[in-house]
């Protein structure tokens, strides 16, 4: 076989060598603004403090009502067990000092949220990553949605930094009904605030009414929680956590190549 390279071949290998090269695909993405990242390990203290301090609260009287009055004597609609030291804050049952650790956090939770609200209308994270449109929630999309979480398959390759539609309603759904229902919730079961909001109480139908739905809010976040961390996990902790702490979120493999 000839191995004499013909004018032709000569010139296609310089056009090659002299045509521009394409940059790669850079390997890591922009996924998480500072307010988020604050606010997310913010959250996860106050909240793991909030839940231990809740319920050794919930222990003084481990029983669920509705309406304005609930007692000894009245017939509850659920009876929890008492928890024991090991989920509770503090460790030994101390009621009063419960109730310190849990107001204190309930402010840090309720002026973070404001803070992010406010960081994330400035931001346009809202805008930008949150916003759920129509088409998102149509049927056959939240079936694909469901069935790409089924596969692990959690990031669209073409945006790998935008939000899921389940990612963006669960999120939404605990920014703006969740957390703001625990806190009003919990404002309606003190007496100071009753005084000076009167109307918190018929909002919530009587304050055992407000301390139940404080109840389901503070459970419905609990099971949030739970479903976020073994999502991080299948996802892969060490990059969604990293992602967490420096904003940046390191492609898979194949979908930098």
């Amino acid at each position: 076989m000839d191995d004499t390279a013909t004018p032709a071949t000569i010139a296609n290998v310089e056009e090659a060598a002299q045509a521009p090269q394409l940059p790669q695909l850079s390997r890591t993405v922009y996924r998480h603004r500072l307010a988020t990242r604050l606010w997310h390990w913010v959250n996860a203290i106050t909240i793991f403090v909030m839940i231990g301090s809740g319920l050794t609260i919930l222990n003084a009287h481990p029983h669920l009502y509705w309406g304005r009055f609930g007692a000894n004597f009245d017939q509850p609609w659920l009876d929890l067990p008492h928890w024991p030291g090991w989920v509770t804050i503090p460790a030994h049952y101390n009621l009063a000092l419960a109730r310190r650790w849990h107001l204190t956090f309930a402010l840090v939770l309720g002026f973070g949220l404001l803070v992010f609200m406010v960081a994330s209308l400035i931001n346009r994270h809202f805008q930008r990553n949150l916003r759920v449109r129509a088409k998102e929630v149509a049927p056959r999309h939240l079936l694909d949605d469901a069935i790409a979480h089924t596969r692990f398959d959690f990031h669209n390759p073409d945006d790998p930094a935008a939000y899921n539609t389940l990612q963006k309603l669960s999120y939404v759904s605990t920014i703006f009904v969740l957390i703001p229902l625990m806190i009003f919730t919990g404002l309606a079961m003190s007496p100071a605030m009753d005084a000076a909001w009167p109307w918190l109480l018929e909002i919530f139908g009587g304050r055992q009414s407000a301390r139940s739905i404080h109840f389901i809010a503070a459970a419905l976040l609990v099971g949030f929680v739970v479903v976020h961390l073994a999502l991080v996990i299948l996802a892969g902790p060490f990059e969604e956590t990293m992602s967490m702490i420096t904003g940046r979120w390191k492609l898979p493999p194949e979908r930098g190549e």
